[in-house]
Order: C-alpha cells, then sequence, then structure tokens
C-alpha cells in the first residue's frame, strides 16, 4: 500500500480493538473528566518511530535515532527490532522513572509507556516530566485527559511489563482536572479544525471568542457520548449560523436557553461550554443565569434536531439516520472544492449546497469515463432535486452554481450569436433563395428549460458529446419535455440522462424537421417543495426517475429564527475556483481512481447489509444507484483535486451517500413501499434494524412478531433468518431460538458487539 491507503486502513482497523482508561476509572458508567477517578497512572506516546516517508518499509525514525538522551534511542531501537527488554540495566532505568509498561502500538509505528506519575503532579506536568527524562521534545500531548483511551494490544506487541506495579493499589490520587483558561490566554491559537465546514482555532474552542471556557477535551465535555461542542456547532447550522454583528447577545441567550435541558440546568457547566464571541466571564454569567430562570418547557426542537442529527447510536424507536428526524450531519471537514463551493454559504444551506454543485461541475467533463465496480463505463451523469419547505431557502444553490458554470457560459455566448447571426441571414432572404447551412460547431451547453423535445434533440446533437445542463427554478419545468399533452418523455429522459451509451431521438418526414438519433447526456438542478415534489413523481415511483436523481433538503428553521447572511462571491472565489474547474476541462478519456473504486465496493458492502438487517427491499433498492451517484462524486472530486484522494473525500461521500438515501426514505419510501406491496401493507417510516429490535437471544416467534410490527410478511421470517446466522449476526442456539453476535446500526456503520 501507498502511505495514504495505509492511513485510512489503519483507521478503520483500529476502530475494531478494544480500550481501556488508565488514567482513571469511571464508577458511574459515564466516560467523562467530571466523573474520573484518577488510578495515578499516565501514558505516554511517541509517534512514528521507524516510519518511511512514502512507505511502510521500516527505515530511520524521522526524529533520528541520535536524538534524546540513551534511555530515549535504546527504546527506539526495541521498537524497530521488536524485542522484549530483557536487560537489567534497562529495566532498572525504567523502573527508577515509575514506567510499568512498554508496547508497540497497534499501527506498529509508535510506542507507548504508562508510569506512575510522580507525586503532586497533574496529567500535563507528569507528561512533560517524562519527554524531559526520555529527550523527547516532539512528544504527543493530546493524551492530557482523564477520560483518554487507549487501545488494546496483542501481548507479542508488550516489551516490558512490571505487573505488580501496574496493577496494585494505590491511595485515592486527588490530582486537580485541567484548568480552565483564563481571558488573557484566550487568543493563543495552537492550529486549527474544521467543524461543519467553518474553520474554528481552538482559541475558540477553549476559551476564545467562539468556543468553549474548559481546556477538557471534547470528549471529556459530552452529552451521551456526543461532545457539547459538536452540539454547540449543529445547532448554530440548524438557527442560520454563528452570530453576527447585532445579534451576538441575542444569540447566545437563545443559545443557552436551548443548552440547558442538555446540561441539567447548571450553570457552571454551561459556563464551561458556551461559545463567548468576547464577552466576559462576568456578563457570561449573567446571560447564562438569566436564560436558567426561564419557564421549564419541553425540550426546544432545534436542540432535539442537533442532538439527533450527532447522535452515533440512534435508538430503534427513532428509527436511526435512514428514518430519523433530521439527515445526516455533514462532515466537519471537507474536501478543498467542496469547502470552497459552501465558504460563502450560511451553514444552515451547506448541505444543500454541497449536493447541488455536482451536476454543473460534472458537465464540465468531456469524453470522460470512469469504470465502476460492477465492470461498466460511466461519465459524470448527475442530477439534483432540492426538496424543501416553502421560504426555506432554495435558490441558496443559484450563486455557486453561477460561477461553476461561468466559463461554460462565456462559450455558449460566442456560439449563440453566431446561432442568431444565422437566423437572422436566413430569414432576411426569400422562400425560394438559397439557404446557407446551420453553421457547425454551435455546441450550446447550458440550455432553457422550457425548451421543447425537437429543440432538445437538436441541441444534444450539436452538442459533440458535451453534457448539456440547465437549472430549474421549479421540477414541473420539465414538462416542457413531456411531448404531448399527456406524455412522459420527461422521465424517460431523467432515466436514461443516467444510464451509459443510451440512444434517444426522433424521426420526422418533413425536410425542416429534427431528424436525429443521440446519446443524451444532461445534467440539471431542479427545486421543488416536498409536497409539490412528492406530487410529481407519485406516478414513476417504482419506474426508476426517484432512484437515478440526487436528492437533498434544507432542515426547516425554528419560527423567528434569523435571517441567515450570505458571504460575497467576488473575484477571489472566481480565482481560488478557476484550478479546478480547469482540472475538469482538460481531464479525457478512462479515469482510474482505485480509491473511490475500493470505496464505492466498501459501501455497496455497507449498504447490502444494513439491508438485511433492515429486511427493506426499497432501501435496498434505492441503494444500488444511490451508491453510482455518490462514487460519480467521488471521481469528479478526484479529477477536480489534481487526481488526489485523501481521507475528507472518503467521509464526505459515504455522508453524501447515507443522506441521499435519507432524503429519498423520507420523502418516497413509504410510497414506493405501498406502491411496491401487492397485500397492501402498511408502509413503515424508514428502514428499521430489525436485529437491534429484538432481545440478545431471541426466538423464531419475537423474529416473527418484529415483522409484523415493522408492516413486513411472516414469510421471509425463515429466510431473514437464515442470512443473519450465515453472515455471522446471530447463533443458533436450538431449532428455534438464537443469540445476536452483532450488528450494524442504523447508520449503515460497522458496530459490532461480541457478546
Amino acid at each position: 500500500m501507498c502511505r495514504e491507503d495505509f492511513e485510512t486502513f489503519k483507521a478503520e482497523q483500529k476502530k475494531r480493538l478494544a480500550v481501556f482508561t488508565p488514567h482513571a476509572m469511571f464508577p458511574k458508567g459515564r466516560r467523562v473528566n467530571a466523573d474520573a477517578v484518577p488510578s495515578g497512572l499516565s501514558m505516554y506516546d511517541i509517534d512514528h518511530i521507524g516510519q518511511a516517508p512514502d512507505s511502510l518499509t521500516p527505515g530511520p525514525s524521522p526524529k533520528g535515532e541520535g536524538s534524546g538522551c540513551c534511555l530515549g534511542r535504546v527504546l527506539r531501537g526495541q521498537v524497530l527490532r521488536r524485542e522484549p527488554i530483557t536487560d537489567k540495566n534497562l529495566i532498572a532505568e525504567l523502573k527508577r522513572l515509575g514506567i510499568c509498561l512498554v508496547h508497540v502500538t497497534p499501527s506498529t509505528e509508535g510506542l507507548r509507556l504508562f508510569f506512575v506519575m510522580p507525586e503532586g503532579m497533574n496529567l500535563e506536568e507528569a507528561q512533560k516530566w517524562m519527554s524531559g527524562q526520555l529527550g523527547d521534545a516532539d512528544y504527543d500531548g493530546c493524551v492530557k485527559d482523564y477520560a483518554r483511551s487507549s487501545f488494546v494490544v496483542p501481548e507479542s506487541y508488550v516489551l516490558y511489563l512490571d505487573e505488580e506495579e501496574l496493577f496494585r493499589e494505590r491511595e485515592e490520587v486527588n490530582a486537580p482536572l485541567p484548568p480552565l483558561i483564563s481571558e488573557g490566554e484566550s487568543d493563543t491559537t495552537v492550529g486549527a479544525e474544521s467543524v461543519a465546514g467553518v474553520t474554528i482555532s481552538p482559541s475558540k474552542i477553549r476559551g476564545g471568542q467562539g468556543a468553549l471556557a474548559s481546556e477538557d477535551s471534547q470528549e471529556a465535555l459530552t452529552f451521551k457520548g456526543t461532545p457539547y461542542s459538536d452540539i454547540i456547532a449543529q445547532w448554530f447550522r440548524l438557527v442560520g449560523g454563528e452570530p453576527q454583528t447585532g445579534e451576538r447577545n441575542d444569540k447566545l441567550h437563545r443559545l443557552a436557553s436551548h443548552l440547558r435541558y442538555i446540561t441539567d440546568n447548571s450553570e457552571e457547566l454551561m459556563l464551561r461550554v458556551m461559545p463567548r464571541y468576547g464577552l466576559s466571564e462576568q456578563e457570561m454569567r449573567q446571560l447564562i443565569h438569566s436564560a436558567c430562570q426561564s419557564k421549564w418547557c419541553s425540550m426546544p426542537k432545534m436542540m432535539r434536531e442537533a442532538i439527533s442529527s450527532l447522535t452515533p447510536s440512534p435508538s430503534p424507536k427513532e428509527g436511526g439516520v435512514v428514518g430519523g428526524e433530521v439527515p445526516p450531519a455533514m462532515p466537519k471537514r471537507l474536501p478543498k472544492l467542496i469547502q470552497l463551493l459552501v465558504s460563502k454559504t450560511p451553514q444552515v444551506y451547506q448541505p444543500a449546497v454541497a449536493h447541488a454543485v455536482f451536476p454543473a461541475l460534472g458537465a464540465h467533463l468531456w469524453k470522460v469515463r470512469f469504470r465502476y465496480i460492477d465492470n461498466v463505463c460511466h461519465e459524470a451523469t448527475l442530477m439534483n432535486v432540492l426538496m424543501a419547505g416553502t421560504g426555506a431557502g432554495k435558490d441558496c444553490i443559484s450563486q455557486p452554481i453561477n460561477h461553476i458554470m461561468r466559463d461554460v457560459r462565456a462559450r455558449d455566448a460566442e456560439n449563440l450569436k453566431r446561432e442568431a447571426d444565422w437566423k437572422k441571414e436566413v430569414n432576411s432572404k426569400g422562400a425560394n433563395k438559397d439557404k446557407r447551412q446551420r453553421p457547425e460547431g454551435l455546441v450550446i451547453q447550458e440550455v432553457d428549460p422550457d425548451m421543447t423535445n425537437p429543440a432538445f434533440v437538436m441541441r444534444m446533437a450539436e452538442a459533440d458529446e458535451h453534457f448539456l445542463y440547465t437549472k430549474m427554478n421549479e421540477i414541473d419545468q420539465f414538462d416542457a419535455l413531456r411531448g404531448s399533452a399527456r406524455g412522459s418523455q420527461q422521465f424517460q429522459i431523467m432515466c436514461l440522462s443516467f444510464d451509459p451509451d443510451n440512444r434517444y431521438g426522433q424521426t420526422r418526414v418533413g425536410t425542416q424537421s429534427v431528424t436525429e438519433k443521440v446519446c443524451i447526456r444532461f445534467n440539471w438542478n431542479a427545486a421543488t417543495t416536498i409536497q409539490k415534489g412528492q406530487r410529481y413523481f407519485s406516478r414513476v415511483l417504482t419506474d426508476g426517475p426517484i432512484s437515478r436523481i440526487n436528492f437533498c433538503t434544507i432542515p426547516e428553521r425554528e419560527i423567528g429564527a434569523e435571517m441567515p447572511v450570505y458571504g460575497t462571491y467576488d473575484a477571489d472565489f472566481d480565482e481560488e475556483l478557476r484550478p479546478y474547474i480547469e482540472r475538469l476541462t482538460r481531464a479525457s478519456g478512462e479515469i482510474d481512481c482505485p480509491q473511490a473504486y475500493r470505496l464505492a465496493k466498501k459501501l455497496k458492502d455497507e449498504c447490502a447489509e444494513f439491508a438485511r438487517l433492515s429486511q427493506s427491499r426499497v432501501y435496498e433498492n434505492l441503494s444500488f444507484r444511490a451508491n453510482v451517484i455518490a462514487w460519480l462524486k467521488a471521481c469528479v472530486l478526484y479529477v477536480a483535486n489534481g487526481y488526489k484522494w485523501d481521507k475528507t473525500l472518503e467521509d464526505f461521500i459515504r455522508w453524501s451517500l447515507h443522506y441521499d438515501l435519507w432524503c429519498k426514505m423520507r420523502f418516497f419510501g413509504p410510497a414506493i413501499e405501498e406502491a411496491s406491496q401487492a397485500g397492501g401493507n402498511e408502509p413503515t417510516k424508514g428502514p428499521r434494524n430489525l436485529l437491534e429490535l429484538l432481545p440478545d437471544e431471541f426466538t423464531t416467534h419475537d423474529a416473527d412478531l418484529i415483522r409484523q410490527a415493522q408492516g413486513m410478511s411472516t414469510a421471509g421470517t425463515k429466510n431473514m433468518l437464515w442470512q443473519w446466522v450465515h453472515r455471522g449476526y446471530a447463533l443458533r442456539l436450538t431449532v428455534d431460538s438464537y443469540r445476536k453476535l452483532k450488528f450494524l446500526s442504523n447508520h449503515g456503520t460497522d458496530i459490532r458487539k461480541n457478546r
């Protein structure tokens, strides 16, 4: 593997390992700093020992064999040789420093030490002290947290173990928790991380202008396992973005009024997690106290939605991501092109824009093909429908698309002028005069949404295998292509636009009529309200258009929420966008993206596994083409990114797939299921993980009841149970009883429970 692929592989494999918490115990069962009982031990990481820059072949340490003191060099040598520590002098030195465990990390590229903290030191001080003993100025400081966990490793990875010291009973340790950062320290910025498409520096996260007033890790300050910082960022997205000038106090007071429902109305906890945006500690205390004094009602809708979209393991009652109330949350770190395209967009609209830009991006590719996992070549055939409520802000996609299409429109303008000149010349001549033939090379890519069928065929024929593109303000503008008052050719065009090597056209007798056979290459965007979109596709639920289209939405905002404010699309924005567009227009031929290929196979398997567990035929059918759409997006981003792949692309494409399926199941799933079921059973709200709904040990009768509760026939129980046993989800105990072994959450991501 190359280094990039290995990093992805390593991250996936580590998720399968068990963990333990050496710094502390948590008697209340919650791994949060507030509940920590310190153990008196600290762990110390030395990363990337023996890692060569671009391969997995062991090589010299990036920090250099000669760096550090004697002990540091010796320990590095032990890792490279993977030999247990037996030298008596070295063991004596380890004991002197209180080191009781040394092991190679799961990646085999690092070293982890566990040592007894010197008396009177906290975690940060102890780790800094150990770095001095080892001569390691570049140590990993991210472990300064009582809730920090460590991956379990195989016994062969252990180089040294003083079992007696490691497990001996110690008196209760009263090491202090990490202190709050004072306002004077709030300007210190160590690095930056991307939160929901907005770059926020750690100074913002730890008491600076937009953030947590605590040095505790985000993991330590959590609600049901979800960091408060993530919940707050998602809440801001739902209410239209972070506070702008003139609305700071009002918006923060509103946040505090919502946040108190998940902080037990604790003013001290809220002070630690609330963003400040320049307010002093005293001002924050007054604002939070005022919010906590208001009347206690049920949890506000926006806070419920923020939590629901971030909860890692939704309960069966809520239906998970596919059947939940809000779509999956957008990744915090986005591919560079997507990050740019949503940079001027208010947070609440960013997921919709992130999906809607792909038809226009794909339209820039000419004679470019990608080979899917079924060995069929596809072009970047991408269509998008934005379905959202009235007044939701569906026009948010217009400006990003306008700037993507600037170069195409400039070329089209020249050819439109040539066509207009030719028409003027023809019309100026008499009926019997010789008239010049229609000019050649009239490639006009962006077409009017209300064009007739003959005009569409003519434009397609003249496009010389370029994509046509249009943006419709309403989905019913597609009806201009229906062919006749009762025709439905518009739906046929939607289907053919997605299918490779399709054929479409018309044959007419008249000499002036259009007679052409073309391969449709037609990318488009459309918008509609949810109710209108459901009515529009109601007659073709099972005919193919829905599965071939990428859907997105905009969440409903709270009544009285502030108006979202856009950034400015200026010349600098166009200049940043230009290299990506140029890479797309320069591409040619069949392009291989091995990372996208592997991801498509992986996502296909994840969808198949969830379909088996949910027993949802509708979900399975929709997932086939949804996976192709997600893969095509990956290929487009790969080309635009200069044929470079990184982890942000994988995270974004996985989210894009789940988001698309959420929209389809949410808006059309019940209607498709009802149309598909010959028996007319009551449709379900969304596919549910049936195995998760069952107890750990269950019978065939239990499985029958679960299927009936979901509107399914018990005739499929036998085959379902056979699949579960065959796939290793369940163990058959007797003829009629089973025990769960593992299952997938409703996210469609691996959550394995071994029992």
